[in-house]
């Protein structure tokens, strides 16, 4: 006897002297309240019995009836399908409601049934379908109202149970040669009917589609039930109960598991888990016992009052997991699992008194030792500056003599390279010490990673490496970076910390850059003045010039490797430097160069006042120019990908259907299939080729928008003034990215940046300071409002506004502005522009506004009223 018996909900005896089977036993809200129940009936209450005449084989619930999706009940005789709706009547007596049940239609069936089971077949929507397996082992399918086809099962001897599964549309049965076997519903559809029991020798030579079988398996046993299982839409499972073991399959028929039974089964369940990945089983036998499996392993045993030929689960009068069983006798059980409860109570722990005084005495001791591991050298390092790790870097004078520059894609024909040494110098023992060069594109290097498992104390090493310029055009920037990542170890931690250092390298302009003839004419030129006496730019740059008579040289020609000229003119009478190109982006690093050359040539001869200036107009136009060429290879990047996704699914359909056709045992005509194949193929191949040209445009263009944004930020900084710490905050709003991805580009970055600069630092109200910005950052439609908040940017640093992090307010303030500087005009699209996004921001924040009293709010912070 087992300790854990089912606890009866609810139970009655149905019937007298009757006999009932599993398909005898249905659970469904066949009168289609939505609860499963009759409305205020009692859970001992008869809603409805009917004499029907005939034997009933099987009962079933599901959408049986053309024009609604309503529930309606089936019910299977030998001869007969009937298909009944049942409704109640709200009753207005004591008798309470009344349920009545209607014929709706039925089918006479010309073989004895056996069994039968429904679905959407085929795929339908909003209605199921009815199959009938007969006696003598044939499939009759009826859409509804009307018979559809009949198929005979091949070799049949006996029926067995007949699942759907409606994942793979396909039927599922054990055979009389204990083989679990599954048929596609198409297959069914397609084959030749059935008209009469014996093969013809006309349907033997092939007149229609032999009916073949999808999968079997042989189990050496007969089966008393198939379920199918599929809680989710990435798997299913067929469950088999056998006469000793039990099976849950794949869907195409592999074991998944099996589990040998100890009793013989009477009827089973599978039903979902609160386990993720596996399924529960009920599962009756003959001893009176309903077990509860967990895939393969017993989770509970419980003792019934009688032997189950049916188990459903499902949920009467809002109480969830009710098991209801019935035996062959009518004897029908809602149970719940349970135990006796436990009368052990566990004893009341001795309390007792608190010493104070001792816990304020070891509280004083612990801290003690806290503090005095805070002073000793603890896991972390506690000395504020640690030279663990010295790095210098050393560039080459002179170009390799053998240049290492390899498959590069320069037009010349020969391509130099540069030496770079990097020495480590360690005071400690370190670890894990793996040193990382980074430099910036086209230019590549022999080796970029280097790893050192361990540096004793007070050691040296030197690696070195050379680089070259690899693609056809310009570097934005002619600097490296080293660092280095290591880790220390300590007492307490021997596995060490791990830091990071870093130095930075200047490579020689003329690793991508030769002399070159000087051109009088260019669509481009800049202006730079100075405070100090014009010098001769053969001092500044030699090597790039032939020395005259009076050493005096004012004009100079640069050929980058790229194919662009810059030429550099620098004014005998006045001190003015001017560099012009054709090419916008392509002043920047001839600019740049003349700067550092100037304050390291003043530096050396002691002179520290040495400044430069910016007095021309802002070229924000063809800076403009450049970020719509970058934005346009963005927006024709996503098209491209778009139309290689379609063509890929175009592909693989014209894929499966050619697979079909090449399985199908009857040979079928490929009505040029074959053809479309191909030239769908050589689409995906263009189209993947000119994604591949579009990421390498789109890389180059990013590369060229970043040597004309540096030259941008270059020219605002001597526009303006601004210090280093101003400058860093330009940079960083203007150059946030090494290189665009898909999910992030350059334009909505910077335009965020701007924006929260616009919105802060440089507000002119403090409305514009309470507004906020949006914190998802998505592709634009254009640059427009990109291209307008650039221009605000200029415009406000132009009428004394301050570039700063911090929240403390200054003093507003009034800028003089330089001699011959054009400034940018405000107009009211400003104005119009600020209060639009406003404007916008409330109205799609409408449910909830948050107003800062103008009190609180911080004055501005460096912009004149």
């Amino acid at each position: 006897m087992s300790l854990f018996k089912a606890r009866d909900w609810w139970s009655a005896v149905l019937g007298e002297k009757e006999e009932f089977d599993q398909g005898c036993l249905c659970l469904a809200d066949v009168d289609n309240t939505g609860n499963g129940q009759g409305d205020g009936a009692q859970a001992a209450d008869l809603l409805l019995e009917v004499h029907l005449r005939d034997p009933i084989l099987q009962v079933e619930v599901g959408k049986f009836v053309s024009g609604t999706e309503m529930l309606h009940l089936a019910v299977l005789h030998s001869r007969k399908l009937c298909i009944y709706s049942v409704s109640g009547t709200l009753g207005n007596v004591e008798h309470g409601n009344q349920y009545q049940i209607k014929l709706m239609y039925e089918h006479n069936l010309q073989r004895t049934a056996c069994n039968m089971t429904y679905g959407p077949f085929g795929g339908v929507k909003g209605r199921d379908l009815i199959c009938i397996q007969s006696m003598d082992g044939m499939l009759m399918v009826f859409e509804q109202e009307s018979y559809a086809f009949g198929r005979f099962l091949p070799g049949s001897l006996l029926p067995g149970p007949l699942a759907y599964s409606s994942r793979t549309d396909s039927f599922i049965t054990v055979s009389s040669c204990q083989q679990v076997e599954s048929y596609k519903y198409q297959v069914l559809a397609f084959a030749t009917d059935a008209d009469k029991r014996q093969e013809t020798e006309q349907q033997k030579l092939g007149s229609g589609k032999r009916l073949v079988v999808d999968w079997t398996l042989n189990i050496g046993e007969q089966a008393l039930d198939i379920c199918i299982v599929s809680f989710n839409q990435s798997a299913s499972s067929v469950f088999v109960l056998g006469e000793r073991n039990f099976f849950c399959l794949k869907d195409n028929g592999q074991i998944r598991f099996m589990k040998k039974l100890d009793c013989s089964p009477s009827c089973f369940l599978p039903y979902c888990s609160v386990s993720k990945g596996t399924v529960n089983t009920l599962i009756g036998n003959h001893n009176n016992m309903l077990h509860i499996y967990q895939d393969v392993t017993l989770k509970w045993a419980t003792q019934l009052p009688h032997v189950p030929v049916a188990v459903r689960v499902g949920c009467l009068h809002d109480l969830k997991g009710v098991i209801v069983t019935l035996s062959d006798d009518g004897h029908l059980q809602c149970s719940y699992l349970g135990t006796d409860p436990s009368l052990f109570q566990a004893p009341k722990v001795e309390s007792r008194e608190l010493n104070y005084d001792e816990l304020d005495t070891e509280l004083k001791e612990l801290q003690k030792i806290i503090k005095d591991v805070n002073k000793s050298q603890g896991v972390w390092p506690m000395t504020e500056r640690e030279d663990d790790l010295k790095i210098s870097a050393m560039v080459s004078s002179n170009f390799d003599s053998v240049s290492q520059a390899t498959d590069v894609e320069v037009g010349t024909d020969l391509v130099p390279s540069v030496t770079v040494k990097i020495t480590l110098q360690n005071q400690v023992a370190l670890q894990k010490i793996k040193l990382s060069v980074y430099v910036q594109p086209p230019l590549v290097l022999t080796c970029d990673q280097f790893t050192f498992e361990f540096m004793a104390p007070e050691m040296t090493r030197t690696v070195g490496f050379s680089v070259y310029l690899k693609g056809s055009y310009t570097p934005p920037e002619l600097e490296g970076n080293a660092v280095v990542s290591y880790s220390r170890p300590t007492d307490r931690n021997p596995d060490g910390i791990p830091r990071v250092t870093q130095c930075k390298f200047r490579l020689p302009l003329k690793l991508v850059c030769l002399p070159g003839q000087p051109s009088k004419t260019a669509s481009h030129k800049l202006t730079i003045e100075t405070n100090k006496s014009p010098v001769s730019l053969l001092s500044l740059f030699p090597g790039f010039a032939s020395q005259s008579e009076d050493d005096q040289v004012n004009v100079m020609g640069f050929h980058f490797l790229g194919g662009s000229r810059v030429t550099l003119l620098a004014s005998k009478t006045s001190q003015r430097y001017r560099i012009q190109s054709e090419q916008f982006e392509d002043l920047w690093l001839i600019t740049n160069e003349l700067i550092i050359r100037l304050q390291e040539y003043f530096e050396k001869q002691g002179i520290k006042d040495f400044a430069c200036s910016f007095s021309g107009s802002m070229p924000l136009q063809e800076y403009f120019e450049l970020i719509d060429h970058h934005f346009e290879f963005r927006i024709n990047g996503e098209k491209l990908e778009e139309l290689l996704s379609e063509r890929a699914v175009q592909f693989r359909a014209i894929q499966r259907r050619l697979l079909t056709r090449f399985k199908d045992k009857t040979p079928a005509p490929l009505q040029h299939l074959d053809t479309l194949l191909d030239g769908t193929y050589k689409q995906v191949i263009a189209l993947a080729d000119a994604v591949e040209e579009n990421q390498d445009n789109l890389f180059q263009s990013f590369t060229r928008l970043k040597s004309a944004t540096h030259l941008v930020i270059l020219l605002i900084g001597l526009w303006q003034k601004l210090s280093a710490d101003q400058m860093a905050i330009l940079e960083a709003a203007f150059l946030p990215l090494q290189q665009d991805t898909p999910e992030l580009g350059w334009e909505e970055t910077v335009d965020a940046a701007i924006s929260h600069l616009l919105k802060t630092c440089l507000s002119k109200n403090s409305k514009e300071q309470a507004l906020n910005l949006s914190s998802q950052l998505s592709m634009p439609k254009d640059t427009s409002r990109l291209k307008k908040h650039i221009t605000l940017l200029c415009d406000r640093l132009a009428k004394g506004g301050r570039l700063c992090l911090s929240t403390d307010a200054v003093a507003p303030q009034t800028m003089v502005m330089p001699g011959g500087c054009a400034t940018i005009p405000e107009s009211d699209l400003e104005e119009r522009s600020m209060e639009q996004d406003s404007t916008e921001l409330f109205t799609n924040h409408k449910h909830l506004i948050v107003e800062t009293p103008r009190a609180e709010v911080s004055p501005l912070q460096g912009v004149s009223e």
